[in-house]
């Protein structure tokens, strides 16, 4: 109840991050309900129907990255000395923000539901034109299974934001500079690793392709390992990347703009390189497809791989917005200092264009060069 209260009195704009959250949980469970359609009207096709069920865990894990995002920028959740006098301290709060975000799932979730039942004609009585053979509208659905699949969603999202806020002890007093990522070596063998295995996988016949949602099945399985262990390592390398940028602009006698560009870098590296290396994975797999299958693809787009392909992109693109306006919030005490010092608006709306300029330097063409050479295999 607290937690809905807390919810209900938010701030506008907070409530509208919950609902795109909401919004997000009830694009993959459609996905993941159709999957179920899709076994009951191919009963002699489980290996598809796993393939299919496998695919929808790309756009569960960006919803479930999104959710974090919205949950860790929630103004609620900060720690206060008045809320900890009436017994919410740190651990009560991150409990509240993963019970928030379970509403949030849920409430998507419900709303999938409803849709699907209604597309469905399970509410009407009359299917809805053109999606009585996508959803198996003749196959009585098993209610016990469409619960199921739902239930992951809002699961996964609360447990990832109450482990993301959970109170964690340190040593080192607060304003001691934040630690260097460690990820980038990884992160470089992990794509490495991940573009080996796309052009290994190219070479495969058709006999093993990865059926997607929808009506394209032309590429083998482990192409999307491939992409999947390349974007891991975009993932771990962008903190690492984003730090050096920081470096680099304090270089070689730096004034105060670029003083003050390359220190909030370094400072906020992990929070923004994260989102941004998962954002640059998403791009290069874009632009990969779109080179390999432009012209005449072999089958056209299906409606649920579209709508997969949508929420991937859209939930990455939050996150990294959300990303920067928590950023934009733990830095506004210092903000605020500048300013009582008489630094001019000017210089801090400089400092803040050439972050984002040194940053597009730096990842346009690393995503540009993945997305190159990833296309290569598929080519052939």
């Amino acid at each position: 109840m607290l937690a809905l209260r807390l919810a209900l009195g938010s701030h506008p704009l907070v409530l509208l991050r919950r609902l795109m959250v909401a919004a997000a949980s009830a694009g993959v469970g459609f996905l993941l309900l159709c999957t179920l359609t899709y076994a009951l009207s191919h009963p002699d096709e489980s290996g598809t129907s796993g393939l299919r069920l496998l695919w929808c865990l790309i756009p569960l894990a960006a919803t479930v990255q999104f959710a974090v995002a919205v949950a860790r920028s929630d103004p609620s959740t900060r720690p206060r000395s008045g809320l900890s006098a009436v017994g919410l301290g740190p651990a009560r709060l991150a409990a509240l923000s993963a019970v928030s975000t379970a509403v949030s799932g849920t409430l998507g979730s419900m709303v999938a539901l409803l849709v699907f039942l209604y597309l469905r004609g399970d509410l009407t009585g009359l299917p809805f034109d053109g999606a009585a053979e996508l959803l198996a509208a003749g196959e009585p659905l098993p209610l016990a299974a469409a619960l199921t699949l739902l239930t992951p969603v809002p699961l996964l999202a609360s447990v990832a934001a109450a482990l993301a806020l959970r109170p964690r002890r340190t040593t080192a007093p607060p304003d001691a500079p934040a630690p260097a990522p460690t990820g980038l070596p990884w992160g470089v063998a992990l794509m490495a690793a991940g573009l080996a295995a796309e052009t290994y996988a190219s070479r495969g016949g058709p006999g093993s392709p990865l059926p997607l949602p929808g009506e394209f099945d032309g590429n083998p399985a482990g192409v999307l390992t491939g992409w999947t262990l390349t974007a891991l390592g975009l993932a771990l390398a962008g903190p690492g990347i984003t730090r050096l940028c920081g470096r680099l602009l304090q270089s070689l006698r730096p004034g105060p703009t670029r003083l003050l560009a390359g220190r909030i870098l370094m400072e906020e590296s992990t929070r923004i390189g994260r989102p941004l290396g998962v954002v640059c994975a998403v791009a290069s797999g874009a632009i990969a497809a779109t080179s390999v299958y432009d012209g005449t693809p072999p089958d056209p787009l299906g409606p649920l791989t579209t709508l997969g392909a949508a929420l991937v992109m859209a939930c990455t693109t939050a996150t990294l917005l959300v990303s920067a306006l928590e950023s934009r919030q733990s830095r506004a005490p210092t903000t605020a200092a500048l300013r009582h010092l008489g630094t001019p608006a000017v210089t801090l709306r400089s400092a803040a264009a050439l972050r984002a300029a040194t940053l597009l330097a730096a990842f346009a063409p690393l995503t540009w060069a993945v997305a190159a050479v990833a296309a290569i295999p598929l080519s052939r």
